[in-house]
């Protein structure tokens, strides 16, 4: 059609829109009706117009049509772990994440017969060994999409320790990645302590900017351009400032990179968040799993791990984890998100999140660095007090009601019982190991009335 549709019809401006929804408001107050702010500081608004823009957002150049559907195994047995990964690639995994406990795991006969031409492999090491990383390389190096997921500041962040010291962890992680030429950024932690989108952002690049301080003289030009970082995401349900989320991710790394003349592309891998999955109530896990991972595909995503929706309590079990599997299958072949490469670019609500949580991230970033750095920030137990103050605030919104968790918070079944559905326990377990700082905790927002529930069921 050569003729361009409703011309006869005049332009309204945001102006002349928020003048209309004025008028219909009858006298209420428009700011306090009609617009509502995130734990970000972000005020939403109730519509979003093209005149709001000097000029056109960039296309971004992710690629949604190729997202992998991925599967996470932990080799507790050698035979039976690659018996599964060639299960669940026949049946629709595109890539598997491997948990390796010990260095007593054979490289080959975990890979034995999977076809690594066709297969994104990520490894996710649980103890510092480059020569066991030298294994992997040598084994799976006809494979260009083999990631190790190997992240000590990660590492001290989460546990409170290094894997052995400050010194000889950067030495050994040296080898890694002038071995592998990749930098694992484990984002997922701050996001299922409580940390805001913002903070998110902010802490995802500061951690990475600790790493090219540390590897700015080390790797020589060639390297630089190959090196690829891989963001390991975490998920939530807010639809689409989580879509924004990863999309502001790959503009501030790529700021970022370019001054450091490093690989502006970086790799994100994204998982459902922990933070809002429910004991009782548990398949409505499902439904929240599926729109965070709808969130990953449309945010663009490399891989999507789906999670389980029994994970928190349950062992790994083959029903949980078809189904897992299969909600990301359908969204791939059914429901078509594959079809698209960028399907959020040029959403105007979408395209203001994604500024306003680039530019507020980078100003959190700057702020860190202007205070030591994130290293030094941990340390002090400054990213932990400010992760406890968000993880409280919306604590305290869950615990009123104002945030809402179906099943749980609102409308539980009070006949749903779970004690002996517990295989694994899903509530937080105090260590009492020294460390040298305050690890940064995981908690789930229904940790305490979950808790609370099955004390009840017990009486």
């Amino acid at each position: 059609m050569s003729k361009s549709l409703f011309k006869q019809f005049p332009e309204v401006s945001s102006k002349e829109w928020k003048q209309k929804i004025q008028v219909d408001l009858k006298g209420a107050d428009y700011n306090d009706t009609l617009i509502w702010q995130t734990y970000e500081g972000i005020d939403v608004k109730p519509f979003y117009h093209r005149d709001e823009f000097d000029s056109l957002p960039d296309i971004t150049d992710s690629k949604a049509t190729e997202f992998k559907i991925c599967q996470t195994i932990f080799v507790a047995d050698v035979a039976k772990s690659n018996a599964k990964a060639l299960n669940i690639i026949s049946r629709g995994a595109e890539a598997i994440k491997f948990i390796i406990p010990s260095e007593e795991v054979s490289v080959e006969q975990l890979l034995h017969n999977i076809d690594l031409s066709e297969i994104s492999l990520y490894f996710e090491l649980q103890f510092l060994s480059p020569d066991y990383v030298k294994q992997i390389n040598n084994f799976t190096q006809s494979n260009t999409s083999t990631f190790i997921n190997t992240d000590i500041i990660g590492k001290l962040a989460a546990s409170g320790n290094w894997f052995l010291n400050l010194n000889d962890d950067h030495k050994q992680f040296e080898s890694i990645v002038n071995t592998t030429k990749t930098l694992s950024i484990n984002v997922s932690l701050y996001q299922n302590a409580g940390a805001t989108n913002v903070q998110q952002l902010g802490y995802a690049l500061a951690h990475v900017n600790e790493y090219l301080n540390h590897f700015n003289d080390i790797l020589d030009k060639d390297s630089k351009e190959q090196l690829t970082v891989v963001f390991n995401v975490s998920v939530g349900t807010n639809y689409f400032f989580e879509i924004a989320k990863l999309r502001a991710l790959r503009t501030l790394w790529s700021s970022l990179a370019s001054e450091y003349d490093v690989n502006p592309k970086c790799h994100i891998f994204a998982t459902p968040s922990k933070r809002n999955k429910t004991i009782y109530d548990y398949n409505t896990n499902m439904l929240r799993t599926t729109t965070e991972c709808m969130s990953a595909i449309l945010g663009g995503a490399d891989t999507v791990n789906n999670l389980a929706y029994d994970a928190v309590y349950h062992k790994d079990n083959e029903f949980s984890e078809r189904i897992a599997r299969n909600q990301l299958l359908i969204l791939k072949h059914e429901s078509y998100l594959d079809k698209v490469n960028n399907p959020a670019d040029g959403a105007y609500y979408i395209e203001s999140l994604t500024t306003q949580l680039s530019e507020k991230g980078l100003n959190l970033f700057k702020d860190i660095e202007a205070n030591g750095g994130f290293l030094n920030q941990l340390k002090e137990g400054t990213i932990q007090r400010k992760i406890k103050e968000s993880a409280s605030k919306e604590q305290a919104d869950f615990d009123e009601g104002n945030l809402v968790l179906l099943g749980t918070n609102k409308h539980p079944n009070n006949e749903d019982t779970m004690q002996h559905e517990l295989e694994i326990y899903p509530f937080i377990k105090t260590n009492p190991v020294k460390t040298l700082i305050e690890p940064i905790v995981q908690k789930r927002l229904s940790n305490n009335l979950d808790y609370k529930r099955l004390e009840d069921e017990k009486k």
